[in-house]
């Protein structure tokens, strides 16, 4: 008996020695774990520094862009990967070097790269060559509406809201109908199955 307490003696300082290695191996995994993500956050601070100097860099271009215009919603988004957002489908976003630009566009194809360089001012010669198509567009879409092809639309637009209030004054008036003879039927029938 004395002999099975000594051995848990024993075992129980190799354990607590043991403990000692483990908390020491613990403690430097968490040191290690957190340099790593001290680095991760640097990265992103890099990332988001460049993009904001970028940001300064379109100031001018989107200074001279009218008022009344609202294709544009220029922006940093600061998600995973953080993006400078140009418009609703094209923004500059880092490079996996973290200081590569990458100009690219959402199409209905695919991501589209319009532009990539270290270069910040060819990134803003890329995003002003972008204002000023979809600028372009904007006025040959906004002069196309003005003409006889828009009045022409607009009439069959009416004509063809006429018809469909009519299809459904039809409709309303059919289910009308229906459902006064449904109900004359069942009450027919409940009446016939009444003793006199």
């Amino acid at each position: 008996m004395w002999g099975r307490n000594r051995k848990i003696a024993v075992d129980s300082e190799s354990l607590a020695a043991s403990e000692g290695v483990l908390k020491d191996a613990i403690r430097q995994a968490r040191i290690e774990s957190a340099e790593r993500t001290a680095v991760v956050v640097d990265l992103r601070d890099a990332e988001l520094a460049r993009l904001e100097l970028l940001n300064e860099a379109l100031e001018p271009l989107f200074g001279e862009i009218p008022p009344e215009v609202e294709l544009f919603d220029r922006g940093i988004a600061r998600g995973d990967p953080p993006r400078l957002w140009i418009d609703v489908i094209a923004h500059v976003v880092m490079g996996r070097d973290k200081r590569q630009y990458r100009f690219v566009q959402d199409t209905r194809y695919g991501r589209k790269v319009l532009a990539e360089s270290n270069d910040i001012a060819q990134i803003v010669e890329a995003v002003t060559h972008y204002v000023a198509s979809r600028l372009v567009e904007r006025e040959r879409a906004l002069a196309t509406e003005s003409g006889p092809a828009a009045e022409e639309m607009r009439h069959d637009v009416r004509i063809v809201w006429r018809r469909r209030r009519w299809r459904l004054l039809r409709a309303f008036v059919f289910g009308l109908i229906i459902g006064c003879v449904a109900l004359f039927a069942a009450l027919w029938i409940v009446a016939a199955r009444l003793p006199n």
